[in-house]
């Protein structure tokens, strides 16, 4: 394989699974907060927040890990600011305290924390800024959850970096393919990937399980396992749920995630785990699995953006049902049909916000994919022309990306507005 795709690949693995504790949206808020009192050097007397509409919707309805159950924005960057260490980026929230937790409640019930709706820019914008007197510190990231773009101290810049420079520094998407990241999945010496794929399998695995003995939300994976017929199909979707279950309802387990999502960290892997068991393959082929999984959902999420209206559960799910049918010996017509098959189904999922039914969305996608899995192991597949399917693979997906990028811009507006109670229902 060319070395530098091969490359590319390693150096994608490893800058999108990382581990983060609870969803990526409110450990963001937390770690900005965090970041901005640390460069202020002392407790703040309050906090000014300016997000995009992406985040407020990500984060209103979700809990925050480690905050015994406290949700939204200002819950949040208040934990941050308190008892985050923001040095461990994603799992800022790792090390907080009973007694963070107390001063977090009280200061909840003041004006301590303002958050306003900041238009016009990228769909990962936050600003948190800090103050102490007449002494402020500000934080911005955007993009990337702990990519910070600027840093400043009583109106001195510390630290700026342009975004859109730094996404120029990324990887060559139109290198990429299907049949490429089959064959670097294929051939790559496993010494390189497995510590990353080791604490995949274990850290996603772990909170599956803690879903699956605990309620958490709205019991999706506990629901699948005691009502439906025990087969390998259903416990896929169950402990994938099961993840979310415990994710969405502040379980304090991190989980490593994918395209910058632990649900669809939960997604890519726990299907493809549950399968290789099922077929009892070794671990080998498990890690194989999991790198083609990965990379065609980081692959497929790259054309739609980090945040949208389109839920990045189909995403994932495509890349856990392309790593089952290779697992099944499928080949890559089979392989890019599953994917085919997937998208066709349910690419129209929307994203309404992190919340306790997105272990249900990823019940649905999973279930689309096992589906699509096997209809193309079965030589079936939808047609070019039917939808947004198209000729080509790769086609297919930019088509995919499309859709979520463009296409549903204005519906992922008004779902902010929905959320933000900004429609008058009864007039419509």
């Amino acid at each position: 394989m060319n070395q530098m795709l091969h490359d590319t690949f390693l150096e994608v693995l490893r800058k999108e699974l990382i581990p983060a504790l609870g969803c990526t949206e409110p450990i963001a808020i937390a770690y900005a907060a965090a970041k901005a009192r640390q460069v202020l050097g002392e407790m703040p007397e309050g906090i000014r927040l300016r997000c995009s509409g992406n985040i407020i919707k990500n984060v209103k309805g979700v809990a925050v890990p480690n905050a015994d159950g406290m949700k939204g924005v200002a819950a949040a960057a208040i934990l941050g600011a308190v008892g985050g260490d923001a040095d461990r980026e994603l799992e800022v929230l790792q090390a907080v305290t009973p007694a963070h937790l107390e001063e977090t409640r009280r200061l909840l019930g003041s004006d301590f924390c303002t958050c306003s709706l900041q238009e016009n820019v990228a769909n990962l914008h936050i600003v948190a800024e800090v103050f102490c007197g007449e002494h402020t510190a500000s934080v911005t990231i955007i993009n990337r959850h702990t990519l910070i773009t600027r840093i400043e101290k009583n109106g001195k810049v510390l630290f700026r970096e342009d975004p859109v420079e730094q996404a120029e520094d990324g990887p060559d998407w139109d290198l990429w393919s299907v049949a490429d990241i089959l064959e670097f999945a294929e051939t790559v010496d496993l010494k390189e990937v497995k510590s990353l794929l080791d604490g995949q399998i274990e850290l996603n695995t772990a909170i599956s399980g803690a879903g699956l003995r605990r309620p958490f939300g709205a019991q999706i994976g506990r629901t699948l396992l005691e009502v439906c017929e025990d087969t390998v199909w259903t416990r896929a979707k169950a402990r994938a749920a099961a993840a979310s279950d415990a994710r969405m309802g502040g379980c304090s387990l991190p989980v490593v995630i994918n395209s910058g999502s632990g649900n669809q960290g939960l997604t890519v892997s726990l299907p493809v785990i549950e399968y290789a068991n099922h077929l009892g393959v070794c671990r080998e082929k498990l890690y194989r699995a999991l790198l083609i999984s990965n990379l065609i959902s980081i692959y497929q999420k790259h054309f739609i953006g980090s945040l949208s209206a389109f839920c990045g559960a189909v995403t994932a799910a495509a890349g856990c049902g392309a790593a089952i049918t290779w697992l099944h010996g499928g080949t890559c017509e089979n392989i890019c049909d599953t994917i085919a098959n997937t998208v066709a189904n349910v690419g129209g999922m929307v994203c309404d916000g992190a919340k306790a039914s997105c272990a249900a969305k990823i019940a649905s996608a999973v279930d689309a994919a096992i589906m699509a899995h096997h209809l193309s192991m079965r030589g079936l597949k939808f047609q070019p022309g039917e939808g947004i399917i198209q000729d080509d693979p790769q086609k297919t997906i930019q088509s995919l990306g499309y859709i979520g990028r463009v296409g549903m811009k204005s519906t992922d507006v008004e779902i902010l507005n929905l959320m933000l109670g900004n429609v008058d229902l009864e007039k419509q």
